[in-house]
């Protein structure tokens, strides 16, 4: 087996990574590069494989630096099946769809200024209708649940905790009389975060590729950076300037909606002071992506599933506006009340965000409020580093407004977690590959694990393949022939007893299996089991319909997302039992 490193191997974006068989070709990620215009320019650059010959992809999350290509894969000859979780199945409709709409609108510009100056057309580099095609070969799966995905590869998708539907990947390979396992971790959460379930520690693997965006940095503490936040929103308001808050439209925007919905419908001391400032939601793509956390509530947390099962939705409270057309939009601006406008995207390299900073950066009374990471050449990086002057749809700003930089709210483990997470291998992998990180991290990173465990680890650097030929006796943890502890059990017990009096057939079976040895084929089928049930229950609770989340009216189609539509013709696929 060889693993190819294509993408995220000298930066923090653009994850891909080839796994080549002597059958089979399989990819983990095929993601976008975002930051600077050179590694903007890599999107449009030849694959170092050939797509029609990629057998499926496995994907770890919906974030655009880990999916966004795949719309060009499918351009160029991809036709196999991509393999990720349901609720990344969910959000891919959404951000594959909004990335073309961008790639088209970016086409039609250079277009009208390139035939002024009498350049030939250029092409986007895919459309709409490639996004939609692509999408059409997603094959959504349930975590814990073990999936063929040909006849010498199984996949097992674990909660990464960084955004809804992330996960970590088991992937088991058979060669000849040999079975192997690697471990990609994606992009891996902090632990006691609100809304998700904290990343899964793994146990075993003979290789593992690992993310380090935060390999050599700490956050500050999350409720450290709430106050501050609250804190910021108070004195800015206070003087008359907005807090302009760049917030990635899957993952921050919602966690900044479930904090405030604390702080608006809470007890807080803070309450009364921002009973009058209203929060603006001004991203058509989060606003959609809002919609499919509250599709998929059974992936949250024990604290978020409570909230939504006692008929309190925790991304919603009374002072918060969703503002999707254009004209919503430029009327924050012309309101000169002091407000909170969170906006696409992140890194500020596009959409909305950018008008509402041409509007504020010049004012000393705003404050602009970054709660995510800022790749390399974004207009963010330069904002956080000091930017005294940027340009903005062809105009010169001063940067007078305050800048800060939230870490505590970060969806990407810091360097103790990623350690901690690496401590949870019982032994260490033979081959342990460092990747999606800018190079001081990955190799301060690797410094550190060799100082603290011992542990040897490739820092990659550079597009390079590898042959992963150790011989090793580690064998699926799922055909190993132990047994289940009662802890497990336990926790399905306590899962199942939170959900309707119509599930008591599965706890009184449940509790009939504790009575004898459990596998853990039994166990995957129980949790499997439980994971549906919980899906149809918790959301049950939350359901609200499109025109009702939008205020009586449909989603504009023209410059904005279309309302979501249910995948036709897609179903999950159902666990054998076989191992």
């Amino acid at each position: 087996m060889k693993i190819k490193f294509c993408g995220a191997a000298t930066s923090v974006t653009g994850s891909c990574h080839l796994i080549t068989t002597d059958k089979h070709q399989v990819l983990l990620d095929c993601g976008m590069f975002q930051g600077s215009k050179a590694l903007d320019e890599l999107n449009s650059e030849p694959f170092s494989f050939t797509p029609s010959e990629i057998e499926s992809v496995v994907l770890s999350h919906a974030h655009i630096d880990h999916c966004g290509r795949l719309p060009l894969l499918y351009k160029r000859g991809f036709t196999g099946n991509i393999y990720c979780t349901d609720a990344t199945a969910d959000l891919l409709d959404v951000m594959l769809k909004d990335s073309a709409h961008i790639q088209e609108q970016e086409a039609e510009w250079k277009n009208r200024k390139g035939e002024r100056a009498g350049r030939a057309p250029v092409e986007p580099l895919y459309t709409t209708e490639d996004a939609i095609g692509v999408l059409e070969h997603v094959s959504p799966v349930l975590y814990d649940q073990l999936v063929q995905i040909n006849d010498q590869m199984k996949i097992v998708f674990n909660d990464a905790g960084h955004i809804l539907g992330s996960a970590i990947t088991e992937l088991w390979t058979q060669e000849e009389d040999r079975t192997s396992k690697l471990v990609f971790s994606g992009d891996l959460g902090m632990q006691d975060r609100p809304i998700l379930r904290d990343p899964v520690f793994i146990k075993k693997a003979d290789y593992l590729v690992m993310e380090t965006t935060y390999g050599n940095r700490l956050h500050e503490e999350n409720s450290t950076s709430i106050k501050r936040l609250l804190d910021i929103i108070l004195e800015t308001t206070g003087r008359g300037g907005n807090v302009v808050i760049p917030s990635f439209a899957v993952g921050r925007t919602q966690e900044l909606i479930y904090e405030l919905n604390r702080i608006y419908d809470g007890d807080s001391p803070y309450r009364s002071a921002l009973e009058k400032i209203q929060v603006y939601v001004d991203s058509p793509m989060a606003i959609a992506a809002t919609e499919v956390f509250k599709k998929n509530a059974q992936a949250f947390d024990e604290e978020t599933r409570d909230f939504i099962l006692h008929g309190d939705h925790p991304l919603d409270f009374a002072n918060l506006h969703f503002t999707l057309t254009s004209d919503e939009s430029r009327m924050i601006n012309v309101d000169q009340s002091p407000k909170v406008i969170i906006s696409a995207s992140g890194m500020c390299d596009a959409g909305r965000i950018r008008h509402h900073l041409k509007h504020n950066l010049w004012n000393p009374k705003a404050s602009v409020v970054f709660v995510g990471y800022q790749a390399e050449g974004t207009l963010g990086r330069s904002l956080l580093e000091g930017a005294g002057e940027v340009t903005l749809f062809g105009e010169n700003i001063r940067v007078k407004a305050q800048i800060h930089n939230l870490e505590g709210f970060s969806g990407h483990a810091d360097k103790n977690a990623l350690m901690a997470w690496l401590r949870g291998f019982r032994n260490k992998p033979h081959d342990i590959f460092l990747v999606h990180g800018e190079h001081d991290a990955k190799f301060e990173f690797a410094a550190s694990v060799k100082e603290e465990t011992g542990w040897d680890c490739i820092a990659v650097d550079g597009y390079n393949e590898y042959q992963l030929s150790e011989i090793t006796s580690l064998m699926s943890s799922h055909a190993e022939k132990e047994f289940v502890g009662d802890e497990q059990v336990q926790d399905v017990r306590s899962r199942i007893a939170q959900m309707h009096d119509a599930l008591e057939t599965v706890l009184y079976s449940t509790s009939l299996a504790m009575q004898n040895d459990l596998t853990p084929e039994r166990m995957v089928e129980i949790k499997n089991t439980v994971a549906e049930l919980e899906k149809g229950v918790i959301n049950l609770g939350s359901t609200v319909t499109q025109e009702e989340r939008n205020g009586g009216y449909e989603l504009p189609l023209e410059g904005e997302l279309p309302p979501l539509e249910p995948r036709k013709g897609k179903s999950y696929k159902r666990n054998s039992g076989k191992k």
